[in-house]
């Protein structure tokens, strides 16, 4: 899992130590995530299943993508499909994975990188390997988080942010003893780069064998924790979680993550994905891959879908080409 790392996590700034009137937060609810299939059939855990929609507020979908060992030729993507009322945060740990939408965003992701896509008022776009992978075939592993829009954001302008995992805010814990990665928001005063509607904080956590991570975190926000592989507990609680489980957290105003003194050997470390947002508390309205507050406003979507003005399939720079028509 390298994502984006460093040689020395000394040198890099440390999270404070938290003093005794520090409230850490408990677990509410733990969940396993089923497994299933993606676009034309890569293999996805469901990160938020059965989790009330209420919990997860401002976040609305998350799927681990992988991880999985291409053989030559079995690469997948998705084929051209449409989104409107949300934002798309799509995550690669490793392997490389393609990017176009209808409004000419678009761009190629490998290790840490980040594809921030705001659908806004919509768009059709696609996800798929290069040529070059689906020839070799290789290792991917990825995610991708659904973000809510507010009610006063959902037909704006589409855009799209791509994030280089260079970019992102790197810490460790006083100990040394965790690497946490900020894609978007803030950790203990260092902000990611994602720029994002709705308040969030997205973060990527690995934490060595037997350490542990007290990471502030701001009180208005809810807290997710899931776990991308490994074994530990997190929560006020010590719940033990492994690969695939979601933790919901109750209130407080900080996050304790210890990982087990022995790992699996195929997962050296515990990896965690976070995320917290300010709730928008309004009305949620979702079918398929469009996210709006009512049931008159997915008709709209649909019907808009339908009649093209969500955009149309660009002619050019179609993935697996050099950019020429046939």
């Amino acid at each position: 899992m390298p994502a984006i790392t460093v040689d020395n996590v000394l040198v890099l700034p440390r999270l404070p130590r938290l003093d005794d009137s520090t409230t850490f937060r408990p677990v509410h609810r733990l969940a396993t995530a089923p497994s299933g299939f993606e676009g034309e059939g890569f293999p996805v855990r469901r990160a938020f299943a059965g989790v009330p929609t209420g919990e997860l507020d401002p976040f609305i979908h998350l799927d681990q993508m992988g991880e999985v060992d291409y053989a030559p030729g079995e690469p997948k993507g998705t084929s051209w499909h449409p989104h409107r009322g949300f934002e798309t945060v799509t995550y690669i740990i490793d392997g490389i994975f393609d990017h176009q939408d209808s409004h000419g965003g678009g761009g190629t992701i490998t290790n840490g990188d980040t594809q921030w896509m705001t659908a806004g008022s919509g768009l059709l776009h696609i996800e798929a390997p290069p040529e070059h992978l689906v020839v070799s075939g290789g290792l991917f592993h990825g995610t991708q988080l659904w973000v809510n829009l507010p009610r006063v954001a959902k037909m704006s302008p589409p855009k799209y942010q791509d994030i280089r995992g260079r970019q992102a805010a790197l810490l460790t814990t006083p100990d040394g003893g965790a690497l946490v990665r900020v894609i978007v928001g803030e950790v203990a005063g260092h902000r990611g780069p994602g720029a994002t509607h709705t308040p969030i904080t997205v973060t990527h956590v690995t934490v060595e064998p037997g350490a542990q991570v007290d990471l502030p975190w701001r009180p208005d926000f809810n807290a997710l924790v899931y776990v991308l592989g490994g074994r530990g507990t997190v929560g006020a609680n010590g719940r033990g979680v492994h690969t695939g489980q979601l933790a919901v957290h109750g209130p407080g105003d900080a996050l304790r993550l210890r990982a087990n003194a022995r790992q699996d050997s195929i997962t050296p470390a515990l990896e965690l994905y976070i995320m917290g947002g300010q709730p928008i508390r309004e009305p949620v309205a979702q079918y398929g891959p469009f996210v709006m507050n009512s049931r008159d406003e997915l008709i709209q979507a649909f019907e808009d879908f339908q009649a093209g003005r969500l955009g149309v399939v660009p002619a050019r720079r179609l993935p697996h080409t050099d950019g020429e028509r046939p």
